[in-house]
């Protein structure tokens, strides 16, 4: 048997060094990112407080169906590669590479516009200095954590995270005084029933829910976007202390947390703020007095409240960073591995950690930032929606390999009680999973036909950044399968095998 030890001096494979503490942490922090903090307030300004209470509430449903599959999977195989290794062992492995490389991609790329963001907030405090010279230094200590080990990256996320959930909890706690009025006057049920001009214009509109179909898909793809990160438990159960315990335990608390974090973030300020507000739309990483946790602490009699949510937020952009950063290149590793991508990624320090793997996604995280400078922001505007797409189809994939896995799993034998953690909701629960998954994919840029002129830069900007991703894809799958020739896995022949190295340090805990 190889021993902890050995492993650590061969530089043989990753190390189960992520804790239990870290995990659970991780799997709520993971999905607080600058969305909760901003987007929550846009999607009240476009589609009302009740339709963006309805859009929060029906992804944090969507998202644990499909977090059960994952957790199912990853208990039974807590494996490098994860969802791309599922993808590979119980669909095709021309789709697990392509879900491999669209997720290194989707991260290496959010990692660069967190160094943007990091860089816009930092000049609140100090406009004089170049916003390229903080990006360097956020980049420094992300790639730094990153090199050192992965129990430093956990370390380094679990106060990330930590932060963000104190401000959230206190948020709430502030919020419902407000709502009881025990602290100022509370507007009561005010905003629920409020008939105004949006705060974009047009023509008045009433509360609670306005905006129509095409509202609700333009903004149910930017909530799904604030979700994206929820799947990173799967990729750090390979490095996790006792996955078979930690994992689902992780899982069974996303549900409950998400629900109370986002939307009863969405109810307190859909009671305190109006949907007509102005600053709700104005709000962004570069405007952070706009934001309406900002809005809500500032009625409250926090004078400094602009200045505390920025600390706050810049703290989510390195949480958000350094996730990505241990996302793609834990996925860049595993393709090294499985051949799908070039060997050197596959190699490890004597810590454990795939350090070409780390500065490959660092540079090319560097040279997306680096572009993104230039065109007034259009590369970053790109970015975000070139993401928010990749991580639906991430999850797409995620329930596709679920119904698989259980599947394989019958037909060679076993029985479903045997399994270490069971989907709670299986099958129809990934199957409801994927369909939202694939409306979103095709539908959620329905306003662009509904609202823009075809004439204008704009509505081919919105086009070419909501849809590019879905083609070139195919195209990935189709060419890799045509190249090696694979075929879908049959039922009886999926691989339920764990890698020698990776199960012998399990046992070596």
């Amino acid at each position: 048997m190889t021993t902890t030890k050995e492993l650590s001096e061969n530089g043989e494979g990753l190390h189960r060094s992520i804790k239990s503490r870290h995990l659970t942490m991780i799997a709520v922090g993971g999905t607080i990112g600058t969305g909760v903090f901003f987007a929550s307030g846009n999607a009240i300004s476009s589609i009302g407080p009740g339709g963006a209470i309805l859009a929060f509430g029906l992804m944090g449903v969507i998202v644990y169906l499909m977090m059960q599959g994952l957790g199912e999977m990853t208990t039974q195989l807590p494996i490098s590669g994860s969802f791309e290794e599922y993808a590979s062992r119980f669909i095709d492995p021309a789709l697990g590479f392509t879900f491999g490389w669209n997720y290194w991609f989707c991260w290496a790329i959010t990692v660069a516009t967190e160094f943007e963001a990091g860089a816009l907030i930092v000049r609140y405090w100090f406009p004089e200095v170049p916003g390229s010279i903080w990006a360097l230094v956020f980049f420094i200590l992300l790639v730094g954590l990153n090199l050192i080990s992965a129990r430093s990256f956990a370390e380094s996320e679990y106060w990330f995270a930590g932060i963000k959930v104190v401000v959230i909890i206190v948020f709430l706690a502030t919020g419902l005084l407000m709502i009881l009025g025990l602290m100022g006057n509370s507007p009561g049920f005010s905003n629920w029933t409020l008939t105004a001009v949006p705060s974009a214009g047009g023509d008045p509109v009433s509360a609670p829910l306005f905006g129509g179909i095409g509202g609700f898909m333009a903004i149910f793809l930017m909530v799904a976007f604030t979700f994206s990160g929820t799947e990173l438990v799967g990729v750090a159960a390979a490095e996790t202390e006792n996955p078979q315990t930690n994992v689902p335990k992780a899982i069974r608390s996303v549900f409950w947390r998400l629900l109370v974090f986002y939307v009863g973030t969405v109810v307190v300020l859909g009671f305190l703020i109006p949907f007509n507000d102005p600053l709700l739309l104005a709000s962004g990483v570069d405007n952070v007095a706009a934001s309406p946790f900002t809005i809500v602490f500032q009625n409250a009699g926090l004078i400094v409240a602009a200045s505390f949510m920025n600390a706050v937020v810049l703290t989510s952009v390195l949480s958000c960073g350094n996730s990505g950063l241990f996302c793609a290149s834990r996925m860049l590793y595993a393709m090294g591995n499985s051949g799908k991508a070039p060997k050197i990624f596959a190699k490890t320090n004597t810590r454990g950690v795939p350090v070409y793997a780390v500065l490959g996604t660092s540079i090319v995280a560097a040279v997306s930032f680096a572009t993104s400078l230039v065109g007034d922001s259009i590369m970053y505007l790109a970015c975000i929606n070139l993401c928010a797409v990749s991580g639906v189809v991430v999850w797409f994939g995620i329930a596709w390999s679920q119904l698989r896995f259980r599947k394989a799993w019958v037909a060679q034998g076993h029985a479903v009680e045997e399994l270490k953690f069971r989907s709670k909701f299986y099958p129809w629960g990934p199957w409801v999973a994927m369909i939202v998954f694939v409306f979103i994919i095709f539908g959620s840029g329905y306003w662009i036909f509904q609202d823009l002129d075809p004439s204008t830069g704009e509505f081919w900007f919105q086009l070419v950044t909501n849809y590019i991703l879905t083609p070139i894809l195919v195209v990935m799958y189709l060419v890799y399968k045509k190249k090696y020739k694979t075929k879908m896995v049959k039922l009886e022949e999926a691989d339920f095998s764990i890698p020698a190295k990776e199960d012998n340090f399990a046992e070596a805990r």
